[in-house]
């Protein structure tokens, strides 16, 4: 019989992929959700004898995790901001400085709109949704706002309205191309607020990824041309300025190798109190402006 340590012992073969750190941390909630085993009862029994069933599930996901298949799609969910999301390679695996923009947001509702979050009752644009981590966190921490959510992704937006019912949440949903939006703009209406976490990678910075996710996460919701890295900004920009009243906000995550670039570009639009926010690791990572 094959037991927990056993399967440590198998695992570290994704050193050649992954540090040693990562590894464990990848075995150890691989081996949670198959086993049904919270984390510290993993540790605590190392010589926990596991099922034969169980043992050829863990291998055949070892298989899947050697080709750098990120464990978040092999799994098909992972966690945002303390709440399930389903996820598959339409999408984009939620990531920890999102969640960091998110708690900005609502932080900024809570003093900029209402005495705190929940009294917030104006409407919210996600822009580029994917699997709708930012627009369900927020729907789910202002329960009296209005959000709506945009991808140019039908299949992204399949998932993000599977993940919206999982929530339990309620989000307006709609199917068009931000890049296009003045040929579509009876779609949307007058928002309070504007979020987008856009494509912003550009080919040298895909030279310095993981190949688990440039071969695996969708490239339209991740990388732009070299020569126009702000591509996405520029046009949100200009959207925001037509669809937020005066002092409506506008949030952005940004590529940290743009921050300067990004600020200015909204400086010149017209917009005013524009914040750049570094992330816990001391990149610039998300902008907050202000129409006059």
């Amino acid at each position: 019989m094959i037991t927990i340590k056993d399967v440590f012992e198998d695992y570290k073969q994704l050193n050649n992929i992954y540090d040693s750190t990562e590894t464990e941390a990848l075995t150890l909630l691989v081996i949670s959700e198959i086993c049904k085993l919270s984390k510290a009862s993993i540790k605590a029994f190392p010589e926990r004898e596991l099922s034969a069933e169980q043992g050829e599930e863990l291998k055949a996901i070892l298989t899947r995790l050697q080709t750098g298949e990120p464990v978040q799609y092999i799994l098909g969910e992972t966690e945002f901001y303390g709440l399930p999301f389903k996820v598959n390679p339409s999408v984009l695996i939620p990531r920890p400085e999102t969640e960091e923009l998110v708690e900005w947001i609502l932080s900024v509702c809570g003093g900029h709109f209402a005495e705190n979050s929940e009294q917030f009752e104006g409407t919210m644009l996600d822009i580029g949704t994917g699997s709708g981590c930012i627009a369900i966190s927020l729907k789910k921490n202002l329960p009296n706002a209005q959000v709506s959510a945009v991808d140019i992704s039908e299949p992204a937006l399949q998932t993000a309205k599977v993940n919206a019912v999982l929530n339990k949440v309620e989000i307006n949903f709609i199917h068009s191309d931000i890049l296009d939006w003045e040929a579509q703009t009876a779609q949307f209406k007058m928002y309070n607020l504007i979020v987008s976490n856009p494509p912003y990678v550009t080919l040298y910075d895909k030279q310095q990824m993981h190949t688990n996710v440039t071969d695996h996460e969708p490239h339209n919701a991740l990388f732009v041309p070299e020569d126009d890295p702000l591509l996405f900004y520029n046009t949100i920009a200009d959207f925001a300025l037509l669809k937020l009243p005066a002092k409506g906000l506008l949030f952005f995550e940004i590529n940290e190798n743009y921050g300067n670039q990004t600020v200015e570009m909204l400086q010149k639009k017209g917009f005013t109190d524009i914040i750049l926010k570094q992330d816990m690791s001391g990149r610039d990572r998300m902008i907050k402006a202000a129409t006059r």
